[in-house]
């Protein structure tokens, strides 16, 4: 049984590994190919480079002000992954353990909005919105509309994370005179570290790949950009238009925070992803 098991496990294993190599291969070739020239990126035939050169790093970060765009992207990005953070384990917390009237409309309504695909339909709103508030020209924007607006995934990973926590705690810090908004601070906000590692990677890498929304809203302030938008404006500059080198040295710039941050906290996201998935 133990070899039938082990055979039939092999192409799983195969099917596995082709789909890593396909997910992983254009992040090496992006790494490797910022150690390149230009010519080289388009004529060689090597995967490799020839020799290891930090120029074109330096070149990128010279010409296009790269310590601005990054300093933009930790700037959203921290305050994104914060509030939403927040409001996601509260609203999450209040689904799963509050009873109000139109509760489960309001939750079903929240739910019907996964199927609707309105894409790019949303900017014009939401940019009237911003202008109203004076916001639409600078990164707040962005970080209102992130943190405000509903993202249903995080929702549901924080209602079924927050369900798996058994009822009795809170019966238990009732009977101590907690209130509702006492025990989501003292006792279930400090049990869902998981959780937290959770929401948090999925909105910061949300954020910080996002191109669209932070490029709609800095068109008139392009200091504000933040880093992928600036990588992409880079690429319509007089001095960077047809630098291949210095495109896949930035794109590395954008990618490696994002790639230690994930395996840093790959155990907690796995975590706060699976817990509350099994009943019993």
């Amino acid at each position: 049984m133990k070899t039938k098991s082990s055979l039939l496990s092999i192409p799983i294993y195969l099917l596995l590994t082709v789909f890593a190599v396909i997910v992983i291969f254009p992040i090496f070739y992006i790494i490797l190919s910022s150690f390149k020239s230009t010519a080289d990126i388009l004529t060689s035939t090597s995967f490799f480079p020839s020799s290891i050169s930090f120029d074109n790093y330096v070149r990128a970060w010279k010409l296009s002000n790269f310590q601005t765009y990054m300093w933009n992207s930790i700037f959203m990005c921290s305050f994104i992954v914060a509030g939403t953070i927040i409001t996601s384990i509260t609203s999450g917390y209040v689904f799963s353990r509050s009873s109000f009237r139109g509760k489960n409309l309001i939750l079903l309504i929240i739910t019907s909005s996964m199927f609707i695909s309105a894409g790019s339909l949303y900017l014009y709103p939401q940019l009237k919105i911003a202008k109203l508030l004076n916001i639409n020209t600078s990164l707040w924007g962005v970080i209102i509309i992130y943190i405000f607006g509903i993202n249903v995934t995080n929702l549901y990973i924080s209602k079924g994370f927050i369900d798996s926590i058994p009822k009795e705690i809170d019966e238990a810090a009732k009977v101590d005179g907690c209130s509702f908004f006492r025990i989501f601070c003292n006792i279930i906000f400090p049990l869902t570290k998981p959780l937290i590692a959770t929401v948090g990677l999925l909105s910061f890498m949300n954020s910080w790949n996002d191109y669209l929304l932070p490029m709609v809203f800095t068109l008139g302030n392009p200091k504000s950009q933040p880093l992928v938008v600036g990588i992409i404006s880079m690429k319509s500059s007089g001095e960077t238009i047809s630098s291949w080198d210095l495109m896949m040295a930035g794109t590395t710039m954008a990618v490696v925070p994002m790639l230690i941050v994930f395996i840093c906290l790959n155990k907690y996201f796995v975590a706060g992803l699976t817990s509350g998935a099994v009943k019993g």
